[in-house]
């Protein structure tokens, strides 16, 4: 079992559209660090984000914010959001856990982007989208904290070992 199965596989069941990046994309794409937080970029539609929020709480998790997580699957909520509290990435946690979940919403690579490019890894019948190396590398690099550019000096190997 790998970690958050159980949110990846009622992913693919209620076919949410999303893209894995941060940490664990990382891992998937061959750069071992530890991680325990889940970074995913979905497709910002009311559908999509109402699949997602009623998966989280089906699974126990809760917003860390002090707001109801549904109103990020409404648009006009949304957009406040974004523009009056400054929201870069919406956050599910469940208590007693270390397990958390950031929606990032700030990202200088776009979901369409990176679902265009993505890297469908299967793992069994589940079949995980991971961002590609250069669009990881890129938002990485906006990130800029000091795991962001150890991660891409390792990126930046692992792609010159995959030309070969």
């Amino acid at each position: 079992m790998i970690f958050y199965e159980d949110i990846l596989r009622e992913f693919q069941k209620n076919d949410v559209k999303y893209v894995l990046v941060g940490g664990i994309a990382v891992n998937l794409l061959g750069l071992m660090r530890s991680t325990s937080d889940m970074d995913i970029l979905v497709e910002m539609t009311d559908r999509n984000l109402e699949k997602i929020v009623r998966i989280f709480k089906k699974k126990g998790f809760r917003a860390k914010q002090p707001v109801d997580p549904i109103g990020i699957a409404d648009k006009k909520t949304r957009m406040a959001w974004i523009k009056i509290k400054h929201m870069k990435a919406f956050n599910f946690y469940k208590e007693g856990t270390f397990q958390e979940v950031d929606i990032i919403i700030d990202s200088p690579v776009s979901f369409q982007q990176a679902r265009k490019n993505a890297i469908i890894i299967a793992v069994d019948d589940l079949k995980l989208p991971v961002i590609s190396l250069a669009h990881l590398m890129k938002m990485k690099k906006v990130a800029g904290r000091p795991i962001d550019q150890s991660d891409i000096r390792e990126l930046k190997k692992i792609r010159a070992y995959a030309k070969k």
